[in-house]
């Protein structure tokens, strides 16, 4: 397979040509391997390399691929100066025990045990050399027994690896061994087990020849797991993978890969990494210059991240995450929306397959303002949702039911004549009750005899005269998008593509670009359109194996108290989503607490304000830690010796003689106060909380978003 990915079918006949018996002069050279200057192929070693990798369990949020566990508890540190002087001390103390040993100011005991296990003969005979090479080697086995106590009194041991060679040239890890074959990801053993010899020897030797990706391995397993679970057959499958080999069972799009990746991706374990989790205090021991990764199985508790314009939201954690999210969707495990304005950086159009640009007039798809939904009903909650979704009451009991049903009598009988729904000038004129629609409507339910909706009919124009009526307010908003920048969208005639978010049920990428110069009410009308779309299509999933996000740059304007409610739905429907906020103020004041609750992963980057800090540390809570209270007090002589010795140590120390009193305490304080948010987060640094769909948790970790 070339780089570009064609397959190159020069010399993969069965029969090779015979070579004639004698050259001729004027005989053609035989066709290069590769273009002129063009780079060797791969020989398969650096992917095979990733693909042995060790990638050992780790707590929530650790970039596993090559990870090297740490112990959970901090081991103890002894500061430098003590750890020398000790060392110093000990090392002093052995040479003054072995002085006194070897002068005699000890005594001779120490001798007795070579006296009493050794024959007189070899300690008196007249074997000069034998006497003092007993002599000395008892001699040595005494000092280095001294040494050694005294060099595990001192550290040594510690001094060693802290200040020695050790510390000059650290080790390197030494390279894994290569598995055995029966245990090798590359010779894909799962397959061999169960009897696909000759797929597994086709997978492998592309594996070896350097033809297959890490998009390739995911996409095949996925595809091996839909074997295993009965989804397709074994005897297709290995046809599949005996005739395109790496390439078999290809993505809709027949992508393999995506045009450019710009973060580091391990499509083994789903996780794209981030940064690198600090070398913090704050920070948990075992997570302390780890690499933090986000995969499926975190961002399906959803994500909520907060910060100023410029803080990295969108560089540092949309884009790397719809990037993962599309290789994931190339391998056939994922579904992604990314929603965002024009331009925002959510990647090229080339790595999507359904690019929405909505009131661009060269946007070839066009979106569904209802769904794909047939349902009048549905389609009615929907729409209320996205134009007055921020006007309902966010405390209990406040809803936008009203709205629903004034969009609902009209949707039922315009849908029943039409068989479709009203575009959005039709819909408009419904609202405001311009008398033609209105009759030329009820004349169609009359002619056609249908009571029940002339019912729905009769009753709106009754509403339509009482003061205080939701229809004005639904013409008002449903008038932001009656503009002629969008006069070739919202298309419900079948003139155009619209996308509906019932697309979900396929691996589908798929990027919607709003409006924002001069039309900032319209879009975020439509971002909680795509939101309220998004989280009634994928909780009503037939098939939930495929993971769908939503991925949503600046969510302002967009919870509201069914938007909270609906993403609170997405953990058991395998889905879940990813919002931005500049600011906690961008959402209403009692919806604040239920945002932070309904998401699982809450991420504050640096720049917060002390009043979003606040609700951050309100949210993450407290927790026990120790406190240890000095206090010194003054030590006063009573004799002239002790005046005499306290002012020596006045002298030498500069200080007066204390005596220090110490107090351990458990307190309780939160994790992260509002004021360490807000002042002690640096620059491209953030504070992030992680919870897995198993409900496993991480605590706060400062992380460094550059590394």
């Amino acid at each position: 397979m070339d780089s570009d990915g064609t397959r190159d079918v020069r010399g993969t006949h069965a029969n090779p040509v015979p070579r004639p018996a004698a050259p001729r002069e004027n005989a053609v050279p035989p066709m290069p391997a590769v273009p002129p200057g063009a780079p060797p192929r791969p020989d398969g070693s650096a992917y095979l390399a990733w693909l042995r990798a060790p990638r050992p369990e780790a707590a929530p949020g650790v970039w596993r691929f090559g990870h090297r566990p740490r112990p959970q508890q901090e081991p103890e540190r002894i500061p430098a100066r003590q750890l020398l002087s000790g060392a110093l001390i000990a090392f002093l103390v052995g040479w003054l025990v072995w002085s006194l040993l070897w002068n005699g100011y000890l005594g001779g005991w120490w001798v007795l045990p070579l006296e009493l296990f050794t024959p007189d003969s070899w300690r008196q005979g007249n074997d000069r050399v034998g006497n003092a090479l007993l002599w000395y080697s008892y001699y040595t086995l005494i000092a280095l027994v001294i040494l050694f106590v005294v060099g595990r009194l001192g550290r040594w041991g510690e001094v060693w690896r802290r200040y020695g060679p050790p510390a000059w040239h650290p080790a390197t890890p030494a390279a894994p061994p290569p598995p055995a074959p029966e245990q090798d990801p590359a010779e894909w053993p799962q397959l061999r087990r169960a009897g696909a010899h000759e797929a597994a020897e086709r997978l492998a030797a592309e594996a070896r020849a350097g033809l297959m990706r890490d998009v390739d391995h995911a996409r095949i397993s996925r595809a091996w797991h839909g074997v295993r679970s009965g989804s397709h057959s074994l005897a297709s499958f290995t046809s599949a993978v005996l005739q395109d080999g790496s390439a078999a069972c290809p993505h809709p799009s027949g992508e393999r890969d995506l045009p450019a990746r710009h973060a580091r991706h391990d499509l083994l374990t789903g996780q794209v990494r981030l940064g690198t989790t600090a070398d913090d205090a704050r920070n948990p021991y075992h997570y302390r210059g780890a690499g933090l990764a986000l995969g499926p199985e975190l961002l399906g508790t959803s994500l909520l991240a907060v910060g100023p314009a410029g803080s990295g939201k969108t560089g540092a954690v949309i884009r790397p995450l719809a990037e993962s999210l599309c290789l994931h969707a190339l391998t056939g495990k994922a579904a992604v929306v990314a929603v965002g304005a024009a331009g925002a950086g959510l990647g090229p159009a080339e790595s999507y397959d359904v690019v929405v640009r909505v009131g661009h007039p060269d946007s070839v798809y066009d979106l569904d303002l209802y769904g794909g939904t047939t349902d009048p009903d549905e389609a009615a909650a929907i729409l209320a949702e996205a134009l007055v979704g921020d006007l309902a009451d966010p405390h209990a009991g406040g809803d936008s039911r009203r709205s629903t049903t004034v969009l609902a009598q009209l949707l039922g009988p315009f849908r029943a004549v039409h068989d479709r729904f009203p575009s959005v000038p039709e819909l408009r004129q419904l609202l405001d009750g311009t008398p033609g629609p209105l009759a030329a409507l009820r004349k169609a339910l009359t002619d056609t005899g249908q009571e029940a909706l002339l019912r729905e009919l009769d009753a709106r124009e009754r509403q339509m005269a009482h003061p205080g009526d939701v229809g004005a307010l639904l013409a008002d908003r449903i008038a932001l998008l009656d503009r002629p920048a969008f006069a070739g969208f919202f298309d419900t005639s079948g003139q155009s593509r619209p996308f509906s978010l019932k697309a979900l049920d396929h691996p589908v990428r798929v990027r919607i670009d709003l409006p924002q110069r001069g039309h900032a009410d319209a879009s975020r009308i439509l971002a909680r359109l795509v939101l309220a779309q998004f989280t009634a299509g994928v909780t009503v999933r037939e098939d939930r194996s495929l993971f769908a996000c939503l991925l949503l740059d600046d969510a302002s304007g967009v919870v509201t108290p069914e938007a909270v409610r609906g993403i609170q739905r997405l953990r058991s429907a395998n889905a879940g989503v990813v919002l931005t906020l500049r600011t906690l103020d961008d959402a209403p004041r009692p919806l604040r607490g239920p945002l932070l609750g309904a998401t699982g992963c809450r991420m504050a980057l640096a720049g917060l304000t002390p009043w979003d800090g606040q609700d951050f540390a309100e949210v993450w809570g407290k927790e026990w830690t120790e406190t240890r209270d000095v206090t010194d007090r003054q030590i006063i002589a009573e004799t002239p010796a002790g005046k005499a010795v306290h002012m020596l140590r006045r002298v030498i120390t500069g200080q007066a003689p204390t005596a220090r009193a110490v107090t351990v305490r458990q307190v309780e304080r939160e994790r992260w106060s509002a004021s360490e948010l807000a002042h002690a987060v640096p620059p491209g640094h953030a504070v992030l909380s992680l919870t897995t769909v198993q409900g496993e948790h991480a605590p706060p970790l400062l992380v460094d978003l550059r590394g």
